[in-house]
């Protein structure tokens, strides 16, 4: 969920059209200028998700998957798409719109070798399963996310808390090794980056307004590509522990 403090368009008097750079903007514009924004970003995050994919299952059918499979190397994969997340992160203010493109493609591909390991651990059918059921899940909540007018920042907060919470469960987990906690986990998970998934949509929407003919808005698109894609991915991923079949 990226923040940009970039300032609004400017505006003159009550109800009056955003300005771009001394120049009203006509609702028309707006509206073809967030459909153009929005559908860039969703092609950046199916083609990031479309590659991690295809590596995936190349790295598993290769055997190098289950050669590396709990081993130091393998954990470094599987830790190693976090670093891509927070170098973005934090360096979105310094970075030129190149360079973020170059990391997010770089982070779909390691991605790519940290899901491979899902193809060891469960059936193909089950993977398949879970993920045209989460993408399903995904466009639906995310078209809900575009179309809503209600406002969901309380409820983006909400959920946001639900994720801190989740990760500190999954920890302790790591220890327990609870079954009950482990599938109470897995069904949250599922429904906490289902309505992320919808909050972060609105949020995307609304931030066009303020990265609109700015240097940011290049830098907007491949964040919001991210956001939506690790939206995705972490909503499968918990769908697949919750039904998934183990091999």
């Amino acid at each position: 969920m990226s923040i940009w403090n970039e300032p609004q368009p400017g505006k003159t008097g009550f109800g009056a059209s955003p300005m771009l750079n001394g120049q009203s903007m006509g609702a028309d514009v707006l509206d073809q200028g967030l459909r153009r924004h929005m559908l860039s970003i969703y092609n950046y995050m199916a083609s990031g998700v479309l590659l991690s994919g295809i590596i995936a299952l190349l790295f598993a059918q290769s055997g190098m998957a289950q050669q590396m499979f709990g081993s130091p190397l393998g954990w470094i994969v599987q830790l190693a798409p976090l670093g891509f997340v927070l170098a973005m992160s934090f360096g979105l203010n310094r970075m030129q719109t190149s360079t973020l493109q170059i990391l997010f493609w770089s982070f779909c591909a390691v991605m790519g070798l940290s899901l491979s390991f899902i193809f060891l651990v469960y059936t193909g059918g089950s993977i398949a399963t879970a993920f045209f059921s989460a993408a399903g899940g995904f466009a639906g909540l995310s078209l809900y996310g575009y179309t809503t007018k209600r406002d969901m920042t309380g409820m983006g907060s909400f959920l946001i808390m639900g994720l801190i919470g989740l990760i500190i469960a999954s920890i302790i987990n790591i220890f327990l090794q609870s079954p009950g906690l482990y599938w109470a986990i897995s069904a949250l998970g599922v429904l906490i980056f289902a309505g992320l998934t919808a909050y972060d949509t609105q949020k995307l929407k609304e931030q066009y307004f303020y990265v609109h003919g700015t240097d940011m808005a290049g830098k907007a698109v491949v964040m919001g590509a991210l956001n939506l894609y690790l939206d995705f991915i972490n909503m499968f991923l918990y769908l697949l522990r919750f039904l998934g079949d183990r091999r």
